[in-house]
């Protein structure tokens, strides 16, 4: 579903510490694109001074987890953004134990899948595609950039993979 949120105080579901943001547009959303995946995703796009871009951000470690933080910087600093618990809850592997969807969607579907989304979302709300595009990821962040510039090259218009953990 779609919200506005008034400029001010935010406190993401699951924590205490509120975060102080302008006023933006908050899309909650879930995709399913196999009968064993559920990634959720949100999409934040600022009210006013957006400044026509979009920012995709990623998790840390086996963070199954909306990276609201992350979410916060890029929406103060003008842009539309997006994240995505990658088709699970917790911070451990046993999600994937017996569901190789779901490894997939962790390993590279749910950025992808999130991505895509997000870019007609706020094509959608705003009356334009941004005008550029990037994803900033550090740890589980940095491997989830290089695959996304590994297997979707055209998601994204520039990656920045920070501590990238790869094999």
């Amino acid at each position: 579903g779609a919200s506005v949120v008034a400029a001010g105080a935010f406190t993401p579901p699951g924590s205490s510490v509120a975060l102080t943001l302008p006023g933006f547009c908050r899309v909650e959303a879930t995709a399913r694109p196999t009968s064993d995946s559920e990634i959720k995703f949100e999409v934040w796009i600022p009210l006013e001074a957006w400044n026509g871009k979009f920012q995709g951000v990623g998790n840390g470690g086996y963070q199954g987890s909306i990276s609201y933080a992350a979410m916060a910087n890029a929406l103060r600093r003008g842009y539309a953004t997006a994240s995505t618990d990658t088709g699970h809850t917790g911070d451990d592997v046993s999600f994937g134990q017996g569901h190789p969807e779901k490894v997939i969607d962790f390993g590279h579907r749910a950025i992808h899948v999130m991505t895509t989304s997000a870019t007609l979302v706020v094509r959608n709300a705003t009356g334009r595609f941004a005008d550029r595009s990037y994803f900033v990821g550090c740890s589980s962040g940095g491997h989830q950039a290089l695959s996304e510039a590994q297997r979707y090259p055209d998601d994204y218009d520039g990656i920045i993979a920070g501590a990238p953990f790869n094999q």
